[in-house]
């Protein structure tokens, strides 16, 4: 029978798993930690009871991704739950530009002299949204099957965020739409710093930005039943560092098939000297970004936002004006700790009560901050709330801080802290983690890269693992 050993079970080393189950392939995966999930765990960090995500948080990739949306993942126990308001960028004069599943209504109610202008950038998107994310969810070097909608989407997509930004006239709707840009975790001034921030606002239009219920560790969950019930194994506690090392922990014999749910630093560790050279030194110069330090609260009631929709929000972006967000972005870049740091704030419970304990709820928080940034963010993460939220101090009960170092160590993927699995810049957006026509194979028979460092990149959606399944896949026919 044909093998596969899949190295890590993240939601791309899950989905790649699956995906080669499903093609009649005995799978196993090897997981270092003891718990199955990568960026998908939840835990008790703060207070008992209540239940906080350990990274990954908010899920539009993950509703919109197309092999998820093919598993029927809610009939192994997944249940999306959506927000009132799926995200809000709060000003300090009391303002808030806000997005829901309702482009009209949440233009006009919150963009004023910009609803106009918002609709018509984000409506075709949101129109054609299916058409888009079968072409964005692809490596870069395919075919296309929608080429208007894709091409409609590319030509906003080349362009940097701030332009896109400066199409807006008033705060609200530049401060919105560059909060979710920075989740490019890069400068917001190159070619290409839109395209994530285009795809995610037309995604929160479209499908919402929803949590799992129960945590994100309910997608691993549903995840590992469909990889059992197609005959899938997966081992916990098991730190792969050598391709030699798989075929022992496999009973000996080589497998035909190996992914690698790994960072490019992994793949080196892994591979080794057996990668040709080409793509050695293309893994060697391959960069990561900027950090998160992360942040998890337990407060007693609600969080007393100035603004009223803000109280209703899901995840929130607190870093003020669209030009305060820029020039926060670039600081990091450069490897300044911002005084006022870009937060992004989720208030999960909102949408999925179950995480609560009574009246006391977890919050989720993470600042950007520079790669491997070794400071305490802390204070500076309490202050971007307080800021926007006076009276919060007085509600926290229970605070965890978790730096870029901790981060790591939680997941060796996240390279300085970096949770994005690499720099966004330009080049790494176009082509990751190198330029390839097929960016999942590494010049070594049998072993691919399916981690979010290959297209098309980070979030909760497994398309890497999927890619890069169908490329093994090809190479056995």
């Amino acid at each position: 029978m044909t093998t596969a050993v899949v190295v890590g079970s993240g939601p791309n080393g899950l989905a790649g798993a699956i995906r080669l189950a499903q093609a009649g392939l005995s799978v196993t995966v090897l997981e270092a930690h003891e718990r199955p999930g990568g960026g998908t765990r939840t835990s008790e960090l703060t207070l008992p009871g209540l239940l906080h995500d350990d990274c990954a948080a908010f899920h539009p990739t993950g509703v919109a991704s197309p092999f998820f949306r093919s598993l029927g993942l809610e009939e192994h126990g997944l249940r999306w739950r959506w927000p009132e308001i799926d995200l809000a960028h709060p000003l300090d004069d009391g303002r808030a530009g806000y997005a829901t599943r309702s482009l009209a209504a949440s233009a006009t109610a919150s963009l004023g002299v910009d609803a106009a202008r918002w609709q018509r950038i984000f409506g075709p998107m949101v129109r054609h949204f299916d058409d888009l994310v079968d072409e964005v969810f692809q490596p870069v070097a395919h075919l296309p099957r929608h080429p208007v909608a894709l091409g409609r989407f590319g030509v906003k997509a080349l362009q940097p965020a701030t332009w896109t930004t400066a199409r807006f006239r008033d705060d609200p709707a530049r401060a919105l739409f560059s909060g979710v840009a920075a989740h490019v975790f890069g400068r917001l001034d190159t070619p290409l710093s839109g395209s994530v921030g285009l795809m995610l606002t037309a995604t929160a239009h479209a499908v919402g930005w929803p949590v799992a219920e129960g945590g994100t560790a309910s997608i691993t969950r549903a995840l590992l039943s469909v990889l059992t019930s197609l005959g899938g194994t997966v081992r916990t506690g098991v730190r792969v560092t050598s391709l030699c090392q798989v075929r022992e922990l496999t009973g000996g014999a080589a497998p035909d098939v190996v992914l690698l749910d790994t960072a490019p630093a992994g793949v080196l560790d892994i591979v080794g000297d057996r990668l040709p050279s080409r793509v050695r030194r293309a893994l060697t110069r391959y960069t990561y970004g900027p950090a998160a330090f992360k942040v998890d609260l337990a407060i007693e009631g609600d969080i007393p936002w100035t603004n009223e929709a803000c109280r209703r929000a899901g995840t929130l972006h607190l870093g003020g004006t669209a030009e305060e967000v820029a020039a926060i972005e670039a600081a990091t870049v450069r490897g300044e700790m911002p005084e006022r740091p870009f937060v992004l704030l989720g208030q999960q419970y909102l949408a999925d009560p179950s995480r609560s304990s009574g009246t006391t709820h977890p919050v989720y928080a993470y600042a950007h901050v520079p790669h491997g940034y070794d400071g305490d963010a802390t204070e500076a993460v309490l202050r971007q709330v307080e800021r926007f939220a006076p009276g919060f101090r007085e509600r926290v009960l229970a605070v965890a801080p978790r730096g870029p170092a901790a981060l790591e160590a939680y997941n060796a993927n996240y390279v300085g802290g970096d949770i994005s699995a690499g720099a966004n810049t330009a080049r790494q957006v176009a082509f990751r983690p190198r330029i390839a026509l097929s960016p999942y194979e590494l010049g070594v028979p049998g072993v691919y890269l399916c981690s979010a460092a290959t297209p098309p990149g980070a979030g909760v959606h497994g398309m890497g693992g999927f890619h890069a399944a169908e490329t093994a896949l090809a190479r056995l026919r």
